[in-house]
């Protein structure tokens, strides 16, 4: 890691800005037309002056209101949580992408279980218009939620914009997940409709789910009507019959309040039943907005592209797209059938321009050697995890300087990210260039005071975002809100994350903090040293205290064909030593047949700990929720009883 890091301990300095990239970018632009010549002075503004910073993003992308505002913020002020935005608004957020959506190509849609699709912009809205009266005709109305168990194709996309369209609640899972886990989803809010597809292929695998959606909708007794999505052609069709009869004629869109929901995302699951995050038409709409078309700078003529299923929040991050005037490009599938580069030659197919997807696919493809085409792509994305600096040195080892790396973290309980990157900063190895517009991002020490530049603190937001939750579903009172993310600092939003901004560097979930001699260590660190060793292909550490016990335990997956003899622990520690320090070297190491990691990529490292502490891994973690549901196994029968 010693190539990677300068003398003053800051990431290597890979791509320069340059004072045009003010006149040429849509955030340089903004900026200028405000008065500011730096990012840092932009920031500054957009969170001291909340209601000037969000209003002028209303009137930059248009947001098509029914009804206008009578203020920014309403009279309480800015509460955190209880701000009131835009009051008096309406508005609807199909309404808007539509009509942003390009009149073009619109939606490329690339899938493993049939041919390419595309749509031009109008020959989604003919779709969206014609669900939405099918949708009314199955009863649905404002208010009413439209469940789905679907993957990242185009008809999932039709039915949430039709289903926004008439002011009812979307919520999605993606048809990776077990039975158990839609049902500990999708119940909590009752859907009236399922769309559900009757299977899919994963690579080499056709995976019929008719079974299990008929599970499903026995444990669903809210729903009255199920829409059964022919993909992989074993089960029934009633999308067609969804969307026959007459011609609709344009679509109509019930304009509905600011905060009114649009749809309902789902924390993790993993350590109980997941969080059901309840996100509003205008909030949503203002931030993808502003991080889309600002920060990404998406516009007519780009074609936006992430991999992700419809059980992450990028699903609905990469939807959103379409109001800005770029096309979007789906991708249905394994990331790696055939090849790792499959989703990078996808992207030179259709010439994608913002290029998205996991820290860690970047860092099986750089452990690859892979070497994929530049093609159209200005900008690479990536989140679920911290990138390491490593990860940071192959993409511009093997892409130009020119395109901007736009590592980012925030979360599903914002739909967004509260910092990334952007063009007006340079990029360092292993550095998030900072906070994003609007964000008013902090560390804090546990006595909730900010901790000083290079100190490492608890990721906090300050002030609120119109795109923080309207709510959780089913909490009357808020208090499970609150709990969530205020508990700890009173009117101070508490993430989770460990954050250092010298730059900014996320090393990892606070709730997996490994604590050793009393020095705070964070697990990103741990993974970027143990799985640049090319024996290792994945890692989880964990920390087992309290009751007289302070072990550090590492895990290890190992590539093909490996074995983990004791020379192997033995030179894993000798580059945790040196690399970090000696507090980073386990007390013990060991292999195990799979990593376990959410759907969405994401490390179990509480979960574990807690199975390794005698919780049964049936209350510690949600198998169907974990992209290897026997991924448990191993660690139970290490369990202490």
């Amino acid at each position: 890691m010693a190539n990677v890091t300068e003398i003053d301990g800051r990431g290597r300095v890979l791509r320069e800005t340059s004072e045009s990239a003010y006149s040429y970018t849509p955030l340089g632009r903004f900026a200028t037309a405000r008065g500011f010549s730096t990012y840092a002075d932009l920031h500054s503004w957009s969170v001291a002056e909340p209601a000037a910073f969000w209003g002028a993003i209303a009137e930059r992308f248009d947001v098509a209101w029914g009804t206008p505002p009578s203020a920014v913020i309403g009279d309480t002020g800015l509460l955190m949580p209880g701000t009131r935005w835009f009051p008096g608004a309406t508005l609807n957020y199909a309404e808007r992408v539509l009509s942003g959506a390009p009149a073009g190509t619109a939606v490329i849609a690339r899938s493993q279980t049939r041919d390419e699709v595309v749509l031009t912009g109008a020959e989604l809205a003919d779709q969206v218009a014609r669900c939405a009266r099918g949708l009314r005709r199955l009863g649905v109305g404002v208010g009413d939620r439209v469940g789905a168990y679907a993957p990242n194709i185009p008809e999932t996309l039709v039915a949430m914009l039709a289903t926004a369209s008439l002011g009812a609640i979307w919520s999605s899972c993606a048809p990776e997940f077990g039975v158990r886990s839609v049902i500990d989803r999708l119940a909590q809010i009752a859907p009236k409709v399922l769309l559900a597809v009757d299977g899919y292929e994963y690579g080499a695998k056709r995976i019929d789910r008719t079974a299990e959606v008929a599970e499903i909708r026995v444990g669903l007794p809210s729903v009255e009507h199920v829409v059964g999505l022919r993909y992989l052609g074993v089960g029934i069709d009633s999308w067609t019959g969804l969307l026959a009869g007459p011609e609709p004629g344009p679509a109509e869109f019930v304009h509905v309040p600011f905060d009114h929901p649009l749809y309902v995302l789902y924390s993790s699951g993993t350590t109980g039943l997941p969080k059901a995050i309840v996100h509003g038409h205008g909030g949503i709409l203002l931030e993808h907005l502003k991080v889309l078309g600002l920060h990404h700078g998406l516009g007519r003529g780009d074609r936006f592209f992430w991999f992700t299923t419809t059980g992450w929040m990028m699903w609905n991050y990469l939807m959103t797209g379409l109001a800005t005037g770029a096309s979007i490009v789906m991708f249905d599938g394994d990331p790696a059938a055939g090849s790792i580069s499959t989703l990078w030659d996808v992207a030179e197919d259709t010439d994608v321009s913002v290029f998205g997807a996991s820290a860690p696919f970047m860092m099986t493809c750089r452990k690859a050697g892979l070497r994929p085409g530049h093609g159209r792509i200005r900008e690479i994305g990536s989140t679920g995890a911290p990138l390491p600096a490593e990860g940071f040195e192959w993409i511009y080892d093997v892409f130009p300087e020119r395109v901007l790396l736009n590592s980012i973290a925030g979360g599903t309980d914002v739909c967004t990210a509260f910092v990334g990157m952007n063009p007006l900063l340079t990029v360092r190895a292993g550095e998030i260039s900072g906070p994003l517009l609007g964000c008013a991002v902090a560390g804090f020490s546990p006595d909730g005071q900010p901790v000083a530049p290079g100190e490492q603190g608890e990721l906090v937001i300050t002030s609120p975002m119109p795109s923080m939750p309207v709510g959780f579903w089913g909490d009357a009172d808020g208090s499970r809100y609150r709990n969530a993310y205020f508990a700890d600092f009173t009117g101070v939003w508490r993430h989770g994350d460990w954050v250092t901004f010298t730059g900014c560097v996320i090393s990892g979930r606070s709730d997996a903090t490994l604590n050793r001699g009393g020095v705070r260590l964070g697990t990103s660190d741990f993974y970027a040293v143990v799985e640049s060793r090319p024996e290792v292909t994945d890692s989880l550490v964990v920390h087992l205290d309290g009751g007289g016990r302070d072990e550090l335990l590492l895990f290890v997956s190992l590539a093909a064909g490996v074995t983990l003899t004791d020379e192997l622990r033995a030179t894993i520690v000798r580059t945790l030593r040196a690399e970090l320090s000696p507090r980073h070297v386990p007390d013990s190491i060991e292999a195990v047949p799979v990593i376990p990691r959410t759907l969405s990529g994401k490390k179990l490292e509480v979960p574990v700990k807690r199975i390794l502490t005698g919780t049964p891994a049936d209350v510690a973690a949600s198998r169907g929720s974990l992209a290897d549901p026997t991924s448990l196994t191993w660690f139970e029968s290490r369990a202490t009883h």
